[in-house]
């Protein structure tokens, strides 16, 4: 009997050093806050960095950014990303008016993953991170099974109903082989501009105690700061104050820590990076 074809592996994005994944059980922890200032902040911090958008239902990368553009097709088979506070980023919602809804199915998220990862020129990049939808459902899957992942965050805030869903996105990531880089709390706290306290609105600390059961690190703690929430919504997130900027400490800390852990991952790491001919 003819043996069944081996699966071929995930080939990588040609040029790009890392690929990770930023994700969440659910939604509403801010995500895609997290993956914005965490792309600008490496990016300041002198690597080459991009943004796929890959939240296909919920596109907000463009609006958080202030990125109008159209991404400009070279030929039927390349596409050049956006160019945003000096990062590469695509997303659906620069293809499709805001207040369209998309009502696909599975494959139509799977061709337009595709599309973005293999189809896009991203060119050299140290980082590409990857905003995904929250769950873990078929673009999940679709990233898994199409390119090979560097590692992922889960991003959760302190509340016990966020971490119930934290838990099937570590176990996701970890039954199809996929390094989990750590967790992130965001909301963590609120600073008292007052007393100089530290107000727990949504709880504290649960967030290190996850990391601590599924033994992987906490990347950082975001505070509750109105300035994170009014920098996305105008377009200029905190990470661009740069790391001295008062809202923007606890996103450079993180970053400065998912670098590190990048670099442990790819150390001792055998697969190469392919370059771009």
């Amino acid at each position: 009997m003819a043996r069944p074809p081996v699966p071929q592996a995930p080939m990588p994005v040609p040029g790009v050093r890392s690929l990770v994944a930023v994700a969440s059980g659910k939604g509403g922890v801010g995500k895609t806050t997290v993956a914005v200032n965490l792309a600008l902040a490496l990016a300041r911090m002198g690597s080459k960095v991009g943004l796929l958008d890959a939240d296909i239902y919920g596109p907000n990368v463009p609006v958080m950014l202030g990125a109008t553009e159209q991404p400009r097709a070279i030929d039927e088979r390349t596409i050049l990303p956006v160019e945003a506070h000096g990062i590469q980023m695509i997303s659906m919602g620069l293809l499709v008016p805001q207040d369209r809804p998309m009502i696909w199915r599975g494959p139509m998220l799977h061709s337009a993953l595709t599309q973005f990862l293999r189809s896009v020129k991203w060119g050299e990049l140290d980082y590409l991170i990857v905003d995904l939808p929250p769950g873990t459902g078929d673009i999940q899957l679709t990233l898994i099974q199409t390119v090979p992942i560097t590692g992922a965050i889960v991003v959760t805030t302190p509340s016990v109903v966020a971490l119930a869903d934290v838990r099937k996105a570590i176990e996701m990531f970890r039954q199809v082989n996929v390094e989990v880089l750590g967790i992130v709390e965001n909301m963590s706290y609120f600073a008292c501009p007052h007393c100089a306290g530290k107000i727990d609105v949504f709880g504290h600390g649960e967030g290190r105690r996850m990391a601590e059961v599924f033994s992987v690190p906490l990347l950082g703690e975001i505070e509750i700061d109105p300035q994170i929430r009014i920098g996305g919504d105008t377009g200029k997130p905190v990470a661009l104050l740069g790391q001295d900027g008062p809202s923007a400490k606890s996103i450079y800390a993180m970053a400065r820590q998912v670098a590190a852990r990048v670099d442990a991952v790819l150390a001792s790491s055998t697969g190469p990076v392919v370059k771009i001919d």
